[in-house]
């Protein structure tokens, strides 16, 4: 049984703590859940049950080996906390939900991403490290996604489609197949991508166009 923790006790982390209970219900003591790691909030607190166990700080103190799952939403935010976390004592899991559907058709998961309820990953797809597909997801055939990806609930992403780093994808939004969406680039909630994105911008509406672009 692998000691696990979640970086992140805000709704999202509580969420993903309900990942591991049921992905306990189903492979008894596959982990035994220590806690959060949160630099926002002070250490001890309890959360549903749980204590705040530190931040980043203590996490690089381990002399202990820790399962760590990084349960953050915005892609900017966890690129600079993994790229914080220097210990070697630390693994991130692929954590997927019991009733997500992956299918054995040569799919890749990399390491440090999530996978909740109900999302269906078809074939021949290839997911980054440390991606979000939140509940409800699809991914169809022959995608690629870069990592540190982030997709809210009920993103449907058609076949053949290229994410590149960083992308975030608001909830209930749809990307059409034999599409590129460059890297850092947002796209709005319920937005219907039906052409290629450039990187670095937001993108909102029927269908998503650039409304600006950042540098960072």
């Amino acid at each position: 049984m692998k000691n696990i923790a979640i970086f992140g006790a805000g709704g999202f982390g509580r969420e993903v703590k309900t990942i591991i209970d049921k992905i306990n219900e189903q492979t008894p003591k596959t982990f035994n859940f220590l806690g959060f790691y949160d630099d926002g909030i002070e250490k001890g607190k309890i959360i549903n049950n749980y204590p705040v166990l530190g931040g980043i700080e203590e996490l690089n103190a381990l002399d202990e080996d820790l399962s760590l799952v990084i349960s953050i939403g915005d892609p900017q935010i966890k690129t600079a906390i993994v790229e914080k976390i220097k210990t070697a004592k630390i693994d991130y899991p692929v954590i997927v939900h019991p009733n997500a559907s992956i299918s054995n058709d040569d799919v890749e998961i990399g390491k440090g991403s999530i996978i909740c309820e109900g999302s269906i990953v078809t074939c021949n797809i290839k997911i980054g490290d440390f991606v979000i597909l939140n509940l409800m997801c699809t991914v169809g055939h022959d995608s690629i996604i870069d990592n540190y990806c982030a997709f809210m609930p009920s993103v449907n992403i058609s076949g053949e489609v290229h994410i590149k780093n960083g992308v975030y994808v608001g909830t209930g939004a749809k990307i059409i197949n034999l599409l590129e969406i460059g890297e850092g680039t947002i796209v709005g909630a319920g937005a219907v991508v039906s052409k290629s994105l450039p990187s670095k911008c937001t993108a909102v509406g029927i269908p998503a166009k650039p409304i600006k672009y950042h540098n960072n």
